[in-house]
């Protein structure tokens, strides 16, 4: 032990005091020399993987065309209550403060940016509005909540879950609506925020006008809204299953390619080591 004099409490340690097994190298494993039984895991679990985006993509392809279908018996719904608001000339007023967006989405991922994609419109809007903190927002599926609460958990007024399992009907559409109107919240304007099979897009703007009847004009405000509740339900279900089903595609080709990448790995390894067995064969018969 080597002490320095004239200050206290500081050693140095020499060569000579440490044993021999602290100063011989020790082989540390190289994070390039893969394994053949790393290869052959990472091959398996890869495998297992494509098995399992391809049935994935079998069954969102089997959802989808019923959701098709479906789409199909629910468009009328839609477009008669958007046709009502275009034919009357209802508009948005300028200086609406209050804004309501009801955004669809669902409980289940692994469907693309079906999600973001509304997350990201809805962001867009609330950050270039002067009154992005009176507007509201009410989340149809629960990761669409997720995406927002960071930013904007303080806008969100409701959320509906247990969403996507099983396909929407009217009567869904009619609870949210009834939920959307108890809640109390007065809107100056109003959006439905969702997914077709090509874009994102929002339904025309839902204000209230007297040019009929009060109670007349109420009540139809009332299943309008079920309407379109239930046909950009639909909408947003038929996209979801889309979008699924091309995620699980290239997620199947992906796995596919890594597979490919993996076994000429595995065959290199291999040639490698059989290489080198031959030659510490050879090596050692020379040798006697």
């Amino acid at each position: 032990m080597l002490r320095i004099a004239g200050r206290k409490g500081l050693d140095f340690t020499t060569r000579a005091d440490l044993p021999l097994s602290k100063w011989v190298g020790k082989p540390q494993p190289c994070r390039g020399m893969a394994t053949l039984k790393s290869i052959s895991l990472r091959l398996k679990s890869t495998r297992n993987m494509q098995k399992i985006t391809q049935s994935m993509k079998m069954v969102s392809a089997g959802k989808f065309a019923r959701a098709e279908r479906d789409l199909r018996g629910s468009r009328p719904f839609g477009e008669g209550a958007q046709a009502f608001y275009e034919k009357a000339e209802v508009a948005a007023p300028e200086d609406a403060k209050n804004m309501l967006f009801i955004a669809m989405s669902s409980d289940r991922g692994l469907c693309g940016g079906i999600h973001s994609s509304v997350a990201k419109n809805i962001k867009s809007q609330l950050q270039n509005s002067k009154n992005a903190s009176d507007a509201k927002i009410i989340c149809v599926g629960d990761k669409l909540r997720g995406q927002l609460y960071r930013l904007f958990g303080n806008n969100i007024l409701l959320t509906c879950k247990e969403l996507g399992r099983l396909p929407p009907q009217f009567g869904d559409a009619a609870k949210i609506a009834a939920a959307v109107l108890d809640t109390g919240f007065e809107f100056d304007a109003g959006g439905i925020i969702y997914n077709n099979l090509q874009t994102v897009s929002a339904a025309p703007k839902l204000t209230v006008y007297d040019s009929l009847d009060a109670d007349i004009i109420q009540c139809y405000l009332e299943y309008s809204l079920v309407a379109q509740l239930y046909y950009t339900m639909k909408e947003n279900a038929c996209s979801e299953q889309s979008a699924r089903m091309t995620a699980m595609d290239n997620a199947s080709k992906n796995a596919g390619d890594m597979i490919g990448k993996l076994e000429l790995q595995f065959n290199r390894t291999r040639q490698a080591a059989i290489t080198r067995e031959l030659i510490e064969i050879i090596s050692g018969a020379s040798a006697i």
